[in-house]
Order: C-alpha cells, then sequence, then structure tokens
C-alpha cells in the first residue's frame, strides 16, 4: 500500500464516521422533540422550530467534516 491509498481510506473512514455521527444526532433530536410533542402538545411550533434549527446545525458539522475529508483525500 502506498500513501495515497492510506489517504483515500482514511478520508473514506473520517467521512462515514461523521455521517454516522450526524445520523444518530439527529435521530436523538427528532425522537426528543417527538417525545417533547407528545407531553405538551401546545407547544408543538416551539418544539419543531428548535428541531429544525439543531439539526441544521448538525448537519452543518458534518458538512464540515465532509469537506475537510475530501480536501485532505485530495492533498495525501
Amino acid at each position: 500500500m502506498n500513501q495515497f491509498s492510506l489517504g483515500y481510506l482514511a478520508a473514506g473512514l473520517g467521512v462515514g464516521l461523521a455521517l454516522l455521527g450526524a445520523g444518530y444526532g439527529i435521530g436523538k433530536v427528532g425522537a426528543a422533540a417527538m417525545e417533547g410533542t407528545a407531553r405538551q402538545p401546545s407547544a408543538t411550533g416551539d418544539i419543531r422550530t428548535s428541531m429544525i434549527i439543531a439539526a441544521a446545525l448538525i448537519e452543518g458539522v458534518c458538512l464540515f467534516a465532509e469537506v475537510v475529508c475530501i480536501i485532505l483525500a485530495t492533498k495525501a
């Protein structure tokens, strides 16, 4: 194995871990929002807004991680 293949492997593993973490985080946010809506139906709008903001922040971090991994793969 040469240096290039190890760089690609590291980038692939990094993107995979970032996607798994983002999926887990968004799943937890969604589950908590559904539970909160079930407990307090009158607060559905506020809960939904907070959930969408949190999910967008998680996706932003995941996208940043993917870009970093792609840059590292092209520089390796």
